[in-house]
């Protein structure tokens, strides 16, 4: 009788326990949604009121009533900015930022892969001090890099050129580039080189035929890295670019706001139409990132 007793105290002391571990669960579970939300909110309030002050007319934007839609939306900022201002400017700064961006994807990609692949196989001297020189470079801001990046173009009479902003977008994306691509070329098994290399190919052969293709999340993380490095950045373009025409985008929205004017609703749709390439490139590249930024090319 005791036994049965004390059987029946103990399923009662487990069953509490068991529901007390099943709440906190529960409250620990719905906690970390709340705290999703609201990180998700905080993140996305901005860029939402950007695209809604894109629908509101001026007389909305500068009222002191504020809202959180257009009460009577409209396309004008669009078409001002898109065909309106200034000869349809914006198209132009668009092409320049396209250009500049996807020429510096090209030559980070083909920079780091190459670099990347040399510091992972080779071993020659001066190797660690090169991996430890692109990362010094990572800690310095890019403010004090801007005089020494300046005067080095100049004095290639680089200066307003696509190639010299190109060249000095390459200098703030190769080394997280190579860093980035050395890892992925560190998971690969020497062992498919060498039987690679026994049936024929030469190091270059390897390094294009076996390594590049296990490699690819790594390339999409670095393309991806490396486009939008160029795409998002002001300071740069605004001291190396003179001249209305050779703007880049984040450089030309400014001009919709001076000392002297605030076209916050053109300013607003370009900040808008400025994400579609990057919203497309994300798309196209989404099911290499996740596994390209937390694995490398063989999984073993």
């Amino acid at each position: 009788m005791a036994t049965t007793q004390l059987n029946a105290v103990e399923q009662a002391k487990a069953k509490v326990g068991a529901s007390r571990v099943q709440r906190q669960r529960i409250l620990g579970a719905i906690g970390s949604h709340a705290v999703l939300v609201f990180a998700t909110f905080i993140a996305l309030f901005p860029c939402f009121w950007i695209v809604s002050a894109s629908f509101k007319p001026k007389s909305e934007i500068d009222s002191s009533e504020i809202s959180l839609f257009p009460k009577a939306p409209t396309l004008s900022n669009y078409s001002y900015t898109l065909f309106d201002n200034q000869n349809a400017i914006f198209w132009k700064w668009l092409l320049n930022s396209l250009i500049v961006a996807g020429l510096t994807a090209v030559l980070g990609v083909f920079l780091s892969a190459t670099a990347a692949y040399a510091f992972s196989r080779f071993n020659f001297v001066g190797k660690k001090v090169g991996l430890m020189s692109f990362l010094v470079v990572q800690m310095f801001p890019l403010a004090l890099l801007l005089l020494p990046i300046f005067n080095i173009l100049n004095g290639l009479k680089l200066i307003n050129t696509i190639p010299g902003l190109v060249l000095a977008y390459s200098t703030t994306a190769i080394p997280f580039c190579v860093w980035m691509m050395k890892g992925f070329f560190d998971t690969i098994p020497y062992e498919l080189e060498e039987a690679a290399q026994i049936d024929g190919l030469g190091k270059l052969g390897t390094f294009w035929r076996i390594a590049l293709p296990l490699s690819l999340p790594g390339i999409s993380v670095v393309t991806f890295f490396s486009f939008m490095t160029a795409w998002n950045e002001f300071l740069l373009a605004l001291v190396l670019m003179t001249g209305n025409e050779n703007y880049t985008v984040s450089v030309g929205l400014r001009t919709f706001v001076d000392a002297y004017r605030a076209n916050w609703g053109a300013y607003s749709a370009g900040a808008t139409l400025v994400t579609i390439p990057v919203a497309l490139l994300f798309l196209w590249a989404q099911r290499y990132l996740v596994s390209g930024l937390t694995s490398g090319g063989v999984k073993g």
